[in-house]
């Protein structure tokens, strides 16, 4: 949440962000909001990627497995990158639709 235009740089409002958007979590599902955050990024993280391969001066993707550690920062870059670009330019806070990511991805919901 802190990398990316304005927010560079401002670890307290990132942290801010996260524990109204996981109170949010708490009173819509009822739930502890870490395992939800946990199981959202168990579901949203991808199983397979395509990478370049190149022989000969030809290039073509090559479909390969996703490390565990790149299918966490991937699930968590995918979750912020959709509640930043919801929250422009609307009257949703960005906690708020944090909080709706998250839960759509804990209930498998595009």
């Amino acid at each position: 949440m802190q990398y990316h235009g304005r927010n560079t740089g401002k670890k307290a409002k990132a942290i801010n962000i996260v524990k109204n958007a996981f109170e949010i979590i708490h009173l819509l599902t009822g739930e502890n909001p870490l395992e939800v955050f946990v199981k959202a990024v168990i579901n949203a993280g991808p199983r397979e990627d395509s990478t370049r391969i190149g022989s000969g001066g030809v290039v073509r993707r090559q479909a390969v497995d996703v490390s565990p550690l790149r299918r966490v920062n991937v699930a968590i870059f995918y979750m912020t990158k959709g509640c930043r670009d919801k929250s422009m330019k609307s009257i949703r806070t960005i906690s708020e639709n944090l909080a709706d990511e998250i839960i759509n991805a804990y209930k498998n919901n595009p």
